[in-house]
């Protein structure tokens, strides 16, 4: 079973010019990214994910602000994860419950290694329990 952990991409550059992320498929990014999504203005305090993916494989990167992710797996292990600097991403394999709270104009950017499919998310928690169980 695989777990969710933290990866470190490079901070290139340095304080009188600013610094680049470097994020590569199969380098420091465990998988192809397919996919490219953010999220921003999200107010403080709100939680969202509340889900899992059957064959997705993430990376959660925070480019603003705080995000607190709690991480649940099928075995019932628990992980809590804050991301607050934009040169650290968690990696999140599938079947990985996770939620996000975001914190002080939190952005966020995922890469992942699937297209959109509404038919990979597991949206209840009791049904991914179950699924996990079986």
């Amino acid at each position: 079973m695989e777990i969710p952990y933290l990866i470190k991409f490079d901070s290139i550059g340095n304080d009188s010019i600013g610094f680049l992320g470097v994020a590569e498929n199969n380098v420091n990014v465990p998988f192809d990214v397919k996919r490219i999504f953010w999220t921003y203005q999200t107010p403080n305090g709100i939680e969202r994910g509340r889900h899992a993916h059957i064959k997705t494989k993430q990376v959660l990167i925070c480019l603003q602000g705080n995000i607190r992710i709690t991480t649940i797996q099928p075995d019932g292990s628990k992980k809590a994860f804050l991301l607050t600097a934009p040169n650290t991403g968690l990696y999140l394999p599938p079947t990985s419950w996770h939620t996000m709270i975001y914190q002080d104009n939190a952005i966020q950017l995922v890469l992942a290694s699937e297209l959109y499919d509404p038919n990979d998310y597991i949206r209840d928690f009791d049904t991914f329990i179950k699924i996990n169980n079986d």
